[in-house]
């Protein structure tokens, strides 16, 4: 009964993870938030599943490098759209820029 709690309020945060991501916001620091929320809830939910068919947990592992990734790659975008346009706001982010 606990585990299966556990699942439920795993699944609800990812998928409050997905409500915020896709709602509108004005800024990519919430945006990188939430996909980061996401990441790691999906981590929380493949430990739970590779420890309930009792598998090795090197897979984490190799999902946790792509995140890292992903997360430094998210801020390497960041940084470059501070610099290069002052804030992080959708708005003042054009791509067809003349």
């Amino acid at each position: 009964m606990f585990t299966f709690f556990c699942l439920v309020m795993m699944v609800f945060c990812y998928l409050s993870g997905i409500w915020v991501y896709c709602s509108k916001r004005k800024h990519l620091l919430v945006v990188l938030l939430s996909l980061e929320y996401m990441v790691l809830f999906t981590f929380f939910l493949l430990i739970y599943w590779l420890g309930m068919f009792d598998y090795e947990l090197f897979l984490s592992m190799i999902y946790l490098v792509f995140a890292v990734c992903e997360g430094s790659l998210g801020l390497g975008i960041l940084v470059s759209m501070v610099r290069s346009h002052g804030n992080d706001y959708f708005q003042s982010f054009v791509v067809l820029r003349c």
